[in-house]
């Protein structure tokens, strides 16, 4: 049904609306994972899924070695499908402690049963959302890609009515141009946010519904990832390879990955914690210079890079998770935060997320109930198979973030996972995040600048040069979508003060200090450059960058990742 009325927001700019059982924001596993749940249990249930890439999997960005637990609870018989693109079954699986020329491969049987990636598949997310995006158009979801949800829209008892969606065409200065469009409100009984990690209406959420009270701050890591193809002669299909220690050193957290796909192809990326104390650190450098470890480069040398991205994770664990439902709506996958530390997973949570969301949606509106809260869906995220699978790791996080990731994450943490397996309990009890991780930033006076050595061209590159392989795209003439809410900070504050990090914790450089002739150093802000992950929402240390979302369709356009 499409009416013309009055936007109930304060814009007074006249919108056409539509009237859905369900509005889902964002068509990554968690929102495809729902709408593709709510058309099996009712086929005359009305989904809309809204996406701001320029089409489903445009965006998508992970690792990745996938659970398949979530798709099952969809898919049953995913494996007799040929045209599922989940085909590759972990043969090995390699854990590895790196010095800078050699490591330390650790044994298997030491693991928790909960680390083992057997049963697991190395695939394309990527490609895993397209095809679930064609499944969820043959169950007759209305999918919309390149339809960025810039607002949300309440009822008047407070509770979430629905999204503005598709407005196009303002000015550089904020201004309706000449081929401006309106945009169109999508209204649900219920609406599901299914951004991702940080997504900018789920911040809105959390904040309206206070749903992060009671929570621990949520922490991050900054994920970066290429696509090579390899001498077929090093390919070994299947293999997983993960490794902590150098370049990051023992005491700052992140580690890296190697995974041996399908085709001659690996993905291989490292994963930054963006609490980390030093400004002068610059994560994309150090993921570059990983790359040159005799175990790396040895399986990359001969081959070439054809795919570039960086996306935020979460990985503040159990403790993080905010209430994931609140009036007419609910968050779902990584806008909760769910991804499994330890084991570098949160795709089969998401799916399992947006499976949970959809069947409590569907009880409710067998019911005939309307834009309530879903608290048997909050119940399930936080007790049902999700939290059976974060309450066993929720210290990881905290002891990596207090000892490093040798001493606390990999020691003191796989005790822990084996105390809780074994005993079903703990010696720490529940660890807390006490603050988040702008708050971690110290001043650069009280750290050395770090030397990196200048990329290669062969194995290592520069920023820009890998940015061209993440086809992005911004229109010229929009606003800035990265807004900064004191502008003068970046030059009076983070400049003296910590270096001003955003020209280095970007994996996309977006953010330069300049200086032109006598006139002192600028900030400038490169837009046109962001690959959507977030860091600079996260991680800048005065707390200053609030990222929007761009018009529909802009950003990367990710092949194969």
């Amino acid at each position: 049904m499409v009416n013309n009325e009055m936007s109930d927001t304060i814009d007074p700019v006249m919108r056409e609306s539509m009237e859905y059982d369900v509005v889902i924001v964002g068509a990554g596993p968690a929102g495809l994972s729902a709408a593709i749940r709510l058309k099996q249990l009712n086929p005359e249930t009305s989904v809309v899924l809204l996406e701001k890439g320029s089409e489903v999997g445009a965006h998508i960005l992970s690792g990745a070695v996938l659970d398949p637990i979530g798709l099952e609870r969809l898919f049953p018989d995913f494996r007799d499908d040929a045209s599922c693109p989940v085909k590759q079954l972990v043969t090995s699986d390699h854990l590895a402690v790196l010095g800078k020329s050699g490591g330390l491969q650790l044994p298997n049987i030491i693991m928790p049963p909960l680390m083992s990636n057997h049963g697991k598949y190395v695939v394309s997310m990527g490609a895993v959302a397209r095809w679930m995006g064609d499944q969820a158009e043959a169950l007759g979801v209305e999918v919309f890609p390149g339809m960025a949800c810039s607002e949300l829209i309440y009822r008047e008892d407070g509770s979430l009515k629905g999204v503005i969606a598709g407005e196009f065409g303002y000015e550089k200065d904020g201004s309706k141009g000449p081929n401006y469009e309106p945009g169109m409100e999508l209204h649900g009984k219920y609406v599901f946010l299914a951004e991702g990690a940080r997504g900018s209406l789920s911040q809105i959420a959390m904040k309206t519904f206070n749903l992060r009270d009671g929570a621990d701050p949520q922490k991050f890591g900054l994920g970066m990832k290429e696509v090579w193809e390899i001498d077929p002669a090093k390919h070994d299909a299947g293999k997983v390879y993960h490794s902590t220690g150098w370049p990051l050193g023992l005491k700052r957290g992140g580690g890296s990955f190697l995974y041996h796909a399908e085709n001659n192809q690996v993905y291989l990326g490292m994963i930054v914690d963006l609490n980390y104390e030093n400004p002068h650190v610059y994560p994309y450098m150090e993921f570059q210079r990983w790359k040159h470890h005799p175990d790396i480069a040895d399986v990359l040398k001969g081959g070439k890079r054809i795919s570039y991205g960086a996306r935020v994770v979460t990985k503040g664990g159990y403790q993080s998770i905010p209430q994931a439902a609140f009036p007419g709506g609910a968050l779902l996958g990584c806008s909760v935060g769910l991804v499994n530390l330890p084991r570098i997973k949160g795709n089969h949570n998401a799916m399992l997320s947006g499976v949970a969301a959809a069947e409590a949606a569907d009880r409710a509106l067998r019911a005939g109930r309307s834009a309530d809260t879903l608290s048997d869906y909050d119940n399930e995220i936080h007790n049902g198979d999700i939290g059976a699978d974060l309450k066993p790791v929720r210290n990881v996080a905290a002891l990596n973030g207090r000892f490093g990731p040798f001493l606390g994450g990999m020691l003191m943490g796989g005790v822990d996972m084996w105390l809780q397996t074994l005993f079903k309990f703990s010696p720490f009890g529940t660890l807390s995040h006490k603050k988040n991780d702008a708050k971690s930033t110290q001043k650069a006076a009280k750290h050395k600048v770090i030397e990196y050595p200048k990329p290669d061209g062969v194995l290592s590159f520069d920023r820009l040069t890998n940015v061209s392989f993440t086809n992005t795209y911004h229109g010229e003439n929009q606003p800035s979508h990265l807004k900064l809410l004191d502008p003068s900070v970046p030059i009076d504050v983070n400049l003296p003060e910590f270096n001003e990090p955003a020209q280095r914790y970007c994996p996309a450089g977006v953010y330069e200090v300049v200086v032109e002739g006598n006139e002192g150093p600028k900030f400038v802000i490169n837009a046109q450059n962001c690959i959507h992950c977030k860091t600079c929402d996260i991680k800048d240390p005065s707390e200053n960058i609030l990222w929007t979302v761009p018009e529909g369709g802009g950003g990367p356009n990710y092949a194969g990742m």
